[in-house]
Parts: structure tokens; C-alpha cells; sequence
């Protein structure tokens, strides 16, 4: 058994292998175990998007509050990992090949996935690949990427989005999510723009709230 200690918790990166090179990461625990880890996409690397991204650091606090441990990782080619940006093909080899890390230092645990923006594209990509237990999006960016491709996800889905985001069209994710059967629960941030400047404590308090039950 696989002792929490051994889990890489911190503020310093470690390297995780993956299918072209090595991914950089960082990994966080929580002060009251709850049985399940949760791994963490950031948005489009082309964009800027890094695991130090404030949404994504925000979501993992929110789910290290809530007794899950934690990964967020960069995608192939950035920061210190190794590869090239590919679209979204690659980077769900690369969250695959996370998730795989994270089960041999995690046994028994169930497993999260969630995803800002592109990553949010990233992580509903692999839920058909990787026995979930939770989905959680945040402004999927739906008129930019086809979430069509993949089948629905059969877990249980938190959807979030503000309907003043200046990236991600609002109106789009609200109509694709009325498409959805059966649907997602969504969080909709009166107000809130795709960074959700602000607004990330409410952020957090909300996830902890919809999450947490």
C-alpha cells in the first residue's frame, strides 16, 4: 500500500513520463483524505495556459479542501515538458499517461478529472478512456473545439461558466448544455468573465459547495 507520504505534495515540480518526453507537474494534498485524487487541466497552451494558471489553482484548492489529492500538470511543450502543442490529440495522451502516474502512487482511489477552457476539451476527451467519477468543466470552450467527437460523459458532470466571459462564447456553452441528455449541473456565474477576475474566491466557494455534497 502506498503510504500518503509518498504522494509528491509541495511546491516543487516533479517529472511525470509521458508519450513524448517527460511532464512537468505539481501535486497537492489534503489535510483530511476523502479516497480520491483529482487531476487537473489548464487552458490552450498556444494562449499561455500553465498548471500555474489561477483558475486551475483555484479548482485544486477547492478539491484539496474537499479531501481529494491533486495534480496539475503541463501539457507537452510547456513549461518543462517536453514535446509540441497537438491539438488536443497528444495533450489527452499526456492526461492519460498522468492519470496512469497518479493511480500507481494513489491505489484505490476513485478519480476526478476536471479542466479550464482547452483543458476542460482535454479531460472530457479521456472520461470515455479512464473510469471516472466525477467531470468538471469550466468554460468549455464548445464553438471552438467538438465536444460532439466524444461520447456524452456517463458520470456525474459539473459544468461552469460566467455569462460575461470575453473568450468562450456564453451563449454557445448554454445552448450545447440544454442539448444535453441528461444534463450537466452548471454553476452560472452572473457577470463573470473567462478569467474570472475577481471572482476566484466565489469560484472556489461555489465548487466547494455544488462539490462537497
Amino acid at each position: 500500500m502506498v503510504e500518503p507520504s509518498d504522494f509528491p505534495c509541495g511546491k516543487t515540480p516533479v517529472m511525470i513520463p509521458g508519450p513524448a518526453g517527460e511532464l512537468e507537474a505539481l501535486c497537492g494534498c489534503p489535510r483530511e483524505p476523502a479516497g480520491a485524487t483529482a487531476v487537473i487541466c489548464h487552458p490552450h497552451p498556444l494562449h499561455g495556459g500553465t498548471m500555474h494558471n489561477k483558475v486551475v489553482y483555484t479548482v485544486a484548492r477547492a478539491l484539496e479542501d474537499l479531501g481529494l489529492y491533486t495534480v496539475r500538470f503541463n501539457f507537452r511543450g510547456v513549461g518543462a515538458s517536453t514535446g509540441v502543442f497537438d491539438a488536443g490529440r497528444g495533450e489527452t495522451e499526456d492526461l492519460l499517461a498522468v492519470l496512469r502516474w497518479a493511480a500507481g502512487r494513489r491505489p484505490g482511489d476513485r478519480f476526478w478529472l476536471a479542466g479550464f477552457s482547452f483543458g476542460s476539451y482535454v479531460a472530457a476527451r479521456a472520461v470515455s478512456r479512464w473510469a471516472t467519477e466525477r467531470l468538471i468543466s469550466i468554460a468549455p470552450p464548445v464553438a471552438r473545439f467538438d465536444f460532439s467527437e466524444f461520447p456524452r460523459p456517463d458520470c456525474p458532470w459539473l459544468v461552469v461558466q460566467g455569462d460575461a466571459d470575453e473568450v468562450v462564447d456564453p451563449g454557445a456553452v448554454f445552448g450545447w448544455l440544454e442539448g444535453l441528455q441528461p444534463a450537466p449541473e452548471v454553476i452560472r456565474m452572473e457577470g463573470a468573465g473567462h478569467f474570472f477576475h475577481g471572482r476566484l474566491i466565489e469560484l472556489r466557494e461555489q465548487l466547494k459547495s455544488a462539490l462537497g455534497a
